[in-house]
């Protein structure tokens, strides 16, 4: 698990399965190394935050809003 609790893990992963359309079609773009061959990772835990995008060797975060922001 990483070092996050169980409840942090099932978290993430319910919203890596429940992607926005926005974060679908930005995620089609970032994964793969397909921007620049950096790494992006989907909903990773930050302390008591969940970012929508990662890129660990920039420390680059990347957050979407969407429509549940409404």
């Amino acid at each position: 698990m990483r070092g996050h609790d169980k409840e942090t893990v099932l978290r993430e992963r319910r919203l890596r399965r429940q992607l926005t359309d926005a974060e679908t079609k930005l995620w089609f773009e970032l994964r793969d190394r397909r921007l620049g061959g950096f790494k992006f990772v989907r909903q990773e835990a930050i302390g008591r935050y969940i970012a929508d995008f990662v890129c660990r060797e920039k420390k680059l975060i990347i957050e979407v809003d969407g429509s549940q922001h409404a």
